[in-house]
């Protein structure tokens, strides 16, 4: 296994994504995995100049949309459904009524993310608590990228700061970094009933174990490995999986793409609601992405019972009535 680390334009500039597969294919590469959205463009150019070499692009729509060759898979796991537990349990802790999202750059994957988060919040705000959905503040603020990168981005632990310093007692990440739990830590030092929730690593919690209310992650291990497979077996298809979660155990490492980790902070009677609402998502009993939901401009996204499809999901140009944010990047 050849492992490259740090491929995005800071840590090197000018380097493509077509240059790094030609050096591993000469490498003897024969299954080539590419791990961001951002990777799109150089993943398609590589497998077309690379017929005879399977690639995995993990986020990508390619298939979907019918620009992949023969050799190119796409998988991507429904984060959608981390994101709405994330949300159902920061708005169960909440004291103030406002959460706090810290997102990465701005684009159709982190519209979709920040969405769910916010509406497993106003879920447990409406259906559990019994309060006015329009009582819940809930502001998304994009650093840029996935982490900091001086002089690029904003400033994530300032961004975390000017949440806690303006009313917002839980932040969840949406970036790869931790900013979001060591600033609530910080906070929670100096006498702040305040909370995080970080993105992506399952064991997270562990550098904020007191204010951490659990962590949403991806676990790629079985569908790697069912590629791996195919491949070697002479099985391989192009295809696009969107994995849900194993609902019988979403934390099993051998069968689930998706998971929530409860943190310590997570409360036992907190914990028990989020628990129950797992179960009802994964029966369908909850359906979140169900109308009417507009957009924020105010135009409709689903009407009134309409449930959204996959690619209503998957292409959201904008985020919903009710947040507070950017819905698209400045040019």
């Amino acid at each position: 296994m050849i492992y490259i680390d740090k491929v995005n334009p800071a840590d090197r500039p000018g380097i493509t994504v077509p240059q790094l597969v030609d050096d591993l294919v000469s490498k003897g590469a024969k299954l080539i995995i590419a791990n961001s959205d951002d990777m799109k463009d150089g993943a398609r150019e590589a497998a077309k100049r690379h017929p005879k070499t399977y690639f995995i692009h993990v986020s990508g729509d390619d298939v979907w949309t019918g620009k992949a060759t023969a050799n190119l898979a796409n998988v991507m796991g429904k984060m959608e459904y981390g994101k709405m537990i994330a949300g159902f349990a920061a708005a169960l802790t909440t004291k103030t009524g406002k959460i706090g999202y810290l997102g990465p750059l701005i684009n159709e994957e982190t519209r979709r993310l920040a969405a769910s988060a916010y509406l497993g919040a106003r879920y447990a705000w409406e259906k559990v608590l019994k309060k006015d959905p329009k009582d819940l503040v809930f502001q998304v603020t994009w650093i840029g990228f996935w982490f900091n990168i001086p002089g690029v981005t904003a400033d994530p632990t300032q961004v975390a700061h000017n949440f806690f310093n303006s009313g917002h007692d839980v932040v969840i990440s949406g970036i790869d970094t931790t900013e979001g739990l060591v600033v609530a830590r910080q906070k929670r030092q100096e006498g702040k009933q305040v909370w995080a929730i970080p993105y992506d690593y399952k064991d997270a919690c562990s550098g904020g174990p007191e204010i951490c209310l659990g962590v949403p992650f991806f676990n790629w291990g079985p569908s790697y490995a069912q590629f791996v497979k195919d491949a070697m077996g002479g099985k391989w298809k192009s295809q696009w999986l969107w994995l849900s979660p194993d609902w019988k155990e979403i934390n099993n490492p051998d069968t689930s793409a998706v998971g929530f980790m409860p943190g310590n902070a997570l409360s036992k009677q907190v914990q028990a609601s989020t628990e129950a609402f797992i179960q009802d998502l994964g029966s369908g009993k909850v359906q979140l992405f169900k109308g009417p939901l507009n957009y924020q401009d105010g135009t409709v996204f689903l009407k009134s019972g309409e449930v959204a499809t996959d690619k209503q999901i998957w292409y959201m140009s904008q985020l919903l009535q009710g947040m507070t944010g950017e819905s698209k990047a400045k040019k």
